[in-house]
């Protein structure tokens, strides 16, 4: 399987604005833009990092979704690495055919995500680009 990049990295914080100083002011990154999206359950915050990948910041909407959760379990930090594939539905089947347990595969027009019971603890997701 041929992995092109890493797309972004999606950070899970407690507290976005804080963590917009943080990497503003602190890091000296630029905010492209922020977001929230009542679907996933997440505030969020951007930061191109200019070669095509970016920094997400997430702040959980409430306890009950998958990053309040991991927040609760094991506090801010890395939440997730995305890998860049060339052709999403190969790759599900290279995945697949390997063991690896995904999550949202069977709906390639949406997220995919490697399970991290098959790649050491992180959450791994895969992006067409």
């Amino acid at each position: 399987m041929d992995y092109k990049w890493i797309d972004h990295i999606v950070i899970a914080v407690k507290d976005l604005n804080q963590g917009i100083s943080n990497y503003q002011n602190g890091m000296g990154m630029e905010l492209e833009r922020t977001d929230v999206s009542e679907k996933l359950g997440i505030k969020q915050a951007f930061f191109n990092l200019g070669n095509g990948t970016h920094i997400e910041l997430v702040e959980p909407l409430g306890p009950e979704t998958p990053v309040g959760r991991k927040i609760e379990r094991s506090g801010e930090g890395v939440h997730l690495i995305a890998l860049a594939v060339e052709n999403m539905e190969e790759s599900i089947k290279q995945l697949e055919s390997n063991g690896v347990q995904l999550i949202g595969a069977d709906n390639p027009t949406g997220q995919v995500f490697l399970h991290p019971k098959s790649t050491n603890g992180v959450l791994i997701q895969i992006v067409e680009k």
